[in-house]
């Protein structure tokens, strides 16, 4: 298999031949797993990604097509793409509110400031993360970068190398659109 060039091998692996797999992971795990970790900065998860990567190869249909690029740059789009899922399926499930009747309990029992207002919070950003598909890419960047990670409007302004005008403005923008959205579903 190693003197098989990386097509070969991909061709192999859709006709379901383990070796080629192997091969292209021995290949090619190191290489997904540091894209992997410079995007996750986790081990576990850039672990779990790249058995992701690997376990697309094993199943997709569509495979490796020569002529629209190398295969490297195939890898790496099929990474990028998984780890983008990846960090898509764990912030949809972060946002999910727990109602297991055992945290009900044991948060009414420790005396935790007033449940209602923190089940209440869990909604508004639900509500807010909805919103977004309102909003542009840069826009939900530029939103979390002031809202959930606190940088200051000169901070984001000196990080995207713009003024600090031109953030505020874009910031501005943002603002009116979720306030649209969220007005909508509060139903006024």
């Amino acid at each position: 298999m190693r003197n098989r060039t990386d097509g070969e091998l991909m061709k192999l692996v859709m006709a379901k031949e383990h070796p080629a797999l192997e091969e292209l992971y021995d290949r090619y795990a190191k290489l997904v797993y540091s894209f992997a970790m410079k995007s996750m900065k986790n081990e576990q998860e850039a672990r779990e990604i790249v058995q992701l990567v690997f376990m697309r190869l094993w199943t997709t249909e569509t495979g490796y097509d020569a002529s629209k690029g190398g295969f490297v740059n195939w890898m790496i789009t099929v990474t990028r793409n998984i780890t983008i899922d990846y960090v898509r399926k764990n912030r949809k499930q972060n946002q999910i509110i727990r109602f297991e009747p055992k945290e009900w309990e044991q948060s009414l029992v420790s005396g935790e400031p007033d449940l209602e207002s923190v089940v209440s919070s869990k909604w508004v950003v639900e509500q807010i993360q909805e919103a977004y598909v309102h909003l542009s890419t840069n826009q939900i960047e530029l939103i979390e970068m002031m809202y959930w990670e606190g940088y200051s409007l000169s901070e984001i302004a000196s990080k995207k190398n713009e003024p600090v005008g031109t953030v505020k403005s874009r910031l501005h923008q943002c603002l009116k659109i979720l306030r649209k959205h969220l007005t909508a579903v509060r139903g006024g």
